[in-house]
């Protein structure tokens, strides 16, 4: 199968998920596949991480995703 139509349906997947990520953005670099965005959680990072790997198998997956801190903060801010 065409790498790019396999990037094309990890997208798919990832947008139709439990994650529905659609900020998340799966590129062909060289022979391999970077993943970039922004997701809500870690485990919504494993999601895609294993959803990528299942239909990426063969093809080396690199992974720049990053979870967004959505806790309040556990200080309050000292202003001068």
């Amino acid at each position: 199968m065409n790498l790019e139509y396999r990037v094309a349906h990890v997208t798919e997947r990832l947008a139709a998920g439990s994650c529905g990520e659609l900020g998340v953005r799966a590129e062909i670099r060289g022979e391999a596949v970077l993943l970039t965005g922004t997701v809500p959680s870690a485990g919504c990072r494993e999601d895609i991480l294993r959803v990528a790997h299942e239909d990426l198998a063969g093809v080396p997956v690199h992974c720049d995703l990053v979870v967004a801190e959505t806790s309040p903060p556990d200080h309050s801010e000292e202003l001068t």
